[in-house]
């Protein structure tokens, strides 16, 4: 039966628990009896229990992180041994403080790179070996290497669903080294080759020594020239692209993104809501360091955006936080904004306020034959300017391109307290390129006037 001297050891084993391991959360559910004062079983006295004790107290937890030596020697052989290969870098990177190691092992076999949603910044997007993000919704040329790819080296990363279209036809020549923290992941949706349960960081840091080790014996890899060659032809034939602003039109969301990529810090926080923002916004800005990324990934939490970014601020007082919102995310948890107003944390927001639930639109559009159901909501109201200032927040508003560069100078000058910009943009626009859902990678739409060019 629990008591009020168990609590010290429970708290210390949830902290042991999220932290160690594949990191989340973790819940303590509290019964309110136990530290009832009526109860005399409710006195205890505060300590904070060593190692030994959570390791007593959890006997059949123990995460491996060192990975099987003859497993990453056989990884190191395949890499040695591939002709196109390419690293498929996930959200593992970052959680194992793996960022550094992961340049190294690029490098040192000059594989091409990309980073999954939750790896944005793992892998710094102006490298030459960065291919950015692959996915639905990734770019042309990591989405279709990783289709033409002769080895795929997964760190960190689960092969879940939005990576690889229909999985039948998901990358059908390649071998697999996949390397995690958590042995469930492992074959759970592609049988690798080689599987590696361990920590990312440690695990590459060994395959960088193997693969030394083999270098150092005479093995040698063989010519990529052309693969190399064939990455920069798709690169330059399918860069991302959207067509340019029409007089009289709405703002394009892409090219808001590009001028406040360009008006702030390098190392500034990114925030991002779930929906078509959140598909422009990794795709359009450069990230060049890791942990300049906060996003809920495969969680899909509308109206993330808002409080995360307080609590980067929060965490990184030093560094410029913008959250960038959909105007329905940011109806969600905008309230959050008077806790910032009255903590004086000054994070920026950035509205691409299109009127729409812009990515449900677009599904409807493209796959429901414009059946509209429950995606308008309305170009005005709320008023997000006059609903910033009730929040105590500085309200700008930018609706013609000629506004955008001086409301986004204005808004980075504030550091008082949090700043609203509402960017009113085009409802039409869609997130490209696209790989519809249950299709293979191969299939991967990009936009019409691309689409025109190669025809």
């Amino acid at each position: 039966m629990l008591v009020a001297a168990d609590i010290p050891l429970i708290v210390r084993e949830a902290f042991h628990l999220a932290t160690t391991g594949r990191p989340g959360p973790v819940l303590i559910d509290l019964p309110k009896d136990i530290v009832d004062p009526r109860n005399p079983a409710s006195a205890m006295d505060w300590y904070w229990p060593s190692d030994s004790d959570v390791s007593d107290s959890l006997p059949g937890y123990h995460p491996r992180t060192i990975g099987d030596p003859a497993a990453i020697k056989r990884a190191a052989e395949l890499i040695l041994a591939s002709r196109q290969p390419v690293i498929y870098a996930g959200g593992g990177i970052l959680k194992a403080r793996a960022a550094e190691a992961l340049r190294e092992l690029a490098e040192l076999c000059e594989i091409h790179v990309v980073t999954t949603l939750m790896a944005r910044g793992a892998f710094p997007d102006d490298h030459p070996l960065c291919l950015g993000m692959p996915g639905m919704h990734g770019n042309y040329t990591a989405v279709t290497s990783m289709q033409r790819s002769d080895l795929l080296i997964a760190l960190g990363s689960r092969f879940d669903d939005r990576i690889t279209g229909k999985v039948g036809g998901f990358a059908p020549d390649a071998k697999i080294i996949h390397v995690d923290i958590d042995p469930a992941e492992l074959g759970k949706v592609r049988r690798p080759d080689v599987a590696i349960n361990g920590d990312c960081r440690l695990v590459i840091e060994e395959l960088v020594t193997a693969i030394r080790d083999l270098t150092a014996g005479g093995v040698t890899a063989p010519d990529r020239t052309s693969w190399k060659s064939t990455i920069s032809g798709w690169q330059e034939r399918y860069p991302y692209a959207y067509e340019p602003h029409v007089e009289g039109d709405t703002l394009k969301p892409q090219m808001v993104l590009e001028h406040l990529r360009e008006s702030v810090p390098e190392d500034t926080i990114l925030c991002s809501g779930v929906g078509q923002h959140q598909m422009w916004a990794s795709q359009y800005w450069k990230f060049r360091h890791p942990y300049t990324w906060v996003n809920s990934g495969g969680l899909g939490t509308m109206g993330f955006s808002v409080p995360a970014a307080i609590g980067a601020k929060v965490g990184r007082p030093d560094r410029m936080v913008w959250a960038v919102d959909g105007d329905g995310c940011f109806q969600m948890t905008a309230q959050e904004l008077v806790t910032a107003t009255a903590e004086r944390i000054p994070i920026k927001v950035a509205i691409l306020n299109n009127a729409y639930l812009g990515m449900v639109r677009q599904w409807q559009e493209m796959f429901y034959e414009e059946r509209y159901s429950e995606v308008y909501l309305s170009p005005d109201l709320p008023d997000y300017v006059k609903w910033a200032e009730a929040m105590g927040c500085v309200g700008l508003r930018a609706e013609s391109p000629e506004e955008v560069q001086p409301v986004i100078d204005k808004a980075n000058q504030i550091d008082d307290r949090p700043v609203v910009v509402e960017f009113r943009t085009d409802s039409r626009e869609k997130v490209f390129p696209m790989v519809p859902a249950g299709l293979s990678n191969d299939e991967i739409q990009v936009p019409s006037f691309q689409h025109e060019r190669d025809i």
